[in-house]
């Protein structure tokens, strides 16, 4: 189905070959694995068979053609029988789901009624039934992908690459994804995924190839990952500049705050607890309200600690009968000295 020998790949400018001496053969029916690190090889694979790029030196062959001695006029016709998917979708903004998955039937030029009958056919193959005449930005991006899902495989390709296909989906809809990828390669269809994605790897017991560097470095008939430590890790990366660092400075300066106010929080929840045990002033009566969560004030002559340690400075009141108070005194209109700059609107 899918053969490489002694693929040897260089593009121009560069020191270090893409690919160096890969063979491998997929056989049809199989879902395969591509995985390794960032550059290691994976895409350029997935272009050679697309015959997007053709090998400096060894061969390629798909479906039992020689794709280097694939005239370019006749590029386009075998790539009929490969269907692919990518991380970015690639639909197009300005048509709805259906025209999205009928343009490349209208591309090869098939018919309008086998477009009509194969196009709701694909839709309801990735569970997008009833959804023809939405836009792609009405969708969400695991829908999104089952268009472009949908769109690979309208042709009924003998073979599926998908290049990180989940790569811009939540774990959720990845999961729905690959199982979706089971399914068509349950149909029969050949399927050879690039991922990074080690956990849908390890699960599924798949074959795996696995490159590194541009060199196949193991073929495994049920495998795993493997090496994870190349796999990008979602950790915080440190911000530089003047604005990051008064925002780090702020932060701990926030942190320091906090770390000298707790021991004054728990000095002052024990002085209160102790001033709830103590009997209420004799100048208090027992029946008159007090506010809710108000303290007892302590009055001028008591001590200024208690058993659990020091208070406070007490706020000392002092006694005033509000009843004899005139009304200018109540509404704070009274004569008041000359330094005094507190007006009764404080």
């Amino acid at each position: 189905m899918i053969r490489f020998e002694n693929v040897t790949k260089r593009y121009r400018g560069t020191k270090r070959p893409a690919l160096s001496g890969v063979d491998f053969e997929v056989e049809r029916g199989e879902f395969v694995f591509l995985v390794g690190a960032s550059g290691s090889g994976k895409s350029t694979c997935l272009q050679l068979i697309l015959r997007e790029e053709i090998p400096s030196t060894g061969r390629v062959a798909v479906l039992g053609r020689d794709l280097r001695a694939l005239a370019n006029r006749k590029v386009p016709y075998f790539r009929r029988n490969i269907g692919a998917v990518f991380q970015d979708f690639r639909l197009l903004s300005t048509k709805t789901v259906f025209q999205n998955v009928a343009f490349s039937l209208q591309v090869t030029g098939s018919s309008r009624g086998f477009i009509q009958q194969a196009v709701p056919e694909a839709l309801a193959l990735v569970g997008l039934d009833g959804k023809e005449k939405r836009m792609p930005h009405e969708l969400s991006g695991g829908e999104q992908q089952r268009v472009a899902i949908a769109r690979a495989l309208v042709n009924r390709p003998q073979v599926l690459l998908a290049d990180e296909p989940t790569g811009n989906l939540d774990p959720a809809t990845s999961v729905d994804i690959m199982r979706l990828l089971a399914r068509i390669n349950a149909g029969g269809t050949t399927v050879l995924m690039a991922t990074h994605e080690a956990a849908f790897v390890d699960q599924m017991q798949r074959r795996v190839i696995e490159l590194s560097d541009g060199e196949m470095v193991r073929d495994e008939t049920h495998g795993g990952y493997g090496d994870r430590s190349m796999i990008p890790q979602l950790v915080p990366q440190e911000e530089r500049g003047a604005a990051a660092t008064a925002a780090l400075t702020a932060v701990q300066e926030v942190q320091r705050e906090t770390e000298s106010l707790e021991p004054l929080t728990a000095e002052m929840i024990a002085s209160m607890k102790a001033a709830r045990q103590e009997p209420t002033g004799a100048g208090a009566s027992d029946d008159e309200p007090k506010p809710s969560g108000a303290e007892p004030m302590p009055s001028g002559d008591e001590s200024n600690t208690t058993p659990t340690g020091p208070r406070t400075h007490p706020i000392v009141l002092p006694d005033v009968d509000v009843a004899e108070l005139g009304v200018a005194d109540r509404l704070g209109l009274s004569a008041t000295d000359d330094d005094e700059e507190v007006g009764p609107t404080s």
